[in-house]
This record gives C-alpha cells, sequence and structure tokens, in this order.
C-alpha cells in the first residue's frame, strides 16, 4: 500500500512544479528573438523547450559535447556555431544522453526543441530538430536562459 502511495507521489512530481534556471537579461533576450542571420558564416542555434510536464525536471543540453547549460520549461538558449559543419546536440536522458545531428549552413538560423517524455524512474529527455517557422513561433514566447553549467 505505501510503496503504491509513493510511487503516485514520485510520478506526479514529473507533472508539477517548477524548476528554475538563471535568465539572461531582457535586452539579451529581445535582441535574440530578431532572428538576425548569424554573422561570420556561423549558423544560429536555438534550443529551446516549452510545456508544463515534467516542470519540475531540470535537463542538461550540450552542443558539441560543451555545456549549453540546464533547460526548465519555456526557456530557450541561443549560440552561433560554425556554419558549412555538423553539430551534435545532446541532452540528458533516463538512463543515457540522447543526440541529434544538425548539418549547418553558414547564415542560417536552426532550431531543436527539446522534450520530455515519461520514464521508468524519472522522466527522460529527447531532441528534435524543427523547421523555422515553427521554431521561431516557440521561441517567440519563451525567455532566454544564461548559458550555464550542466550538472553532470
Amino acid at each position: 500500500m505505501y510503496k503504491s502511495i509513493a510511487l503516485v507521489v514520485l510520478a506526479s512530481t514529473l507533472f508539477v512544479g517548477c524548476a528554475s534556471v538563471p535568465m539572461e537579461s531582457a535586452d539579451r533576450t529581445a535582441e535574440a528573438k530578431k532572428f538576425l542571420p548569424p554573422t561570420n558564416g556561423n549558423a544560429g542555434l536555438y534550443v529551446y523547450r516549452v510545456g508544463a510536464l515534467g516542470g519540475a525536471l531540470k535537463k542538461d543540453v550540450w552542443v558539441d559535447g560543451d555545456c549549453l547549460g540546464e533547460t526548465a520549461p519555456d526557456v530557450f538558449f541561443y549560440q552561433e556555431v560554425k556554419g558549412g559543419a555538423e553539430h551534435k546536440i545532446s541532452t540528458e536522458s533516463e538512463f543515457s544522453p540522447n543526440d541529434l545531428m544538425v548539418n549547418t549552413e553558414g547564415g542560417k538560423n536552426y532550431f531543436v526543441h527539446q522534450y520530455i517524455r515519461m520514464g521508468v524512474f524519472v522522466g527522460g529527455a529527447g531532441v528534435e530538430l524543427v523547421d523555422e517557422e515553427k521554431g521561431k513561433e516557440a521561441v517567440a514566447e519563451l525567455a532566454m536562459a544564461k548559458k550555464g553549467t550542466c550538472s553532470q
């Protein structure tokens, strides 16, 4: 009986609560939301997370093995990466990282959606490339997180 109650309480934490992460200034957020073409042959990379599922969970994101930061619901990151190259975007999941390979062209912006899904013990995360229109629409409603330290 107590195990069942504990399991229900644990599972419900995946759907409620709200994780917080350090945020960028309103000016930097507004500048990123202009969706200007990246400079010097680079590509722009927006990584974002929306929705309440797993609201209490923070999930690390890496670009080419370097920590971008921890996500929380309704935040995004922006970073310029080398254009004309393949980049690996990774997020932590329940048992191992999930990776997405993105081939970039200089002067273009790319949008990667991080999503939370139910796991066996805790919520897992995945990443998917979305088209520019869908990505801009989502990011326009979000706040920009500061690049930071990953937990792993």
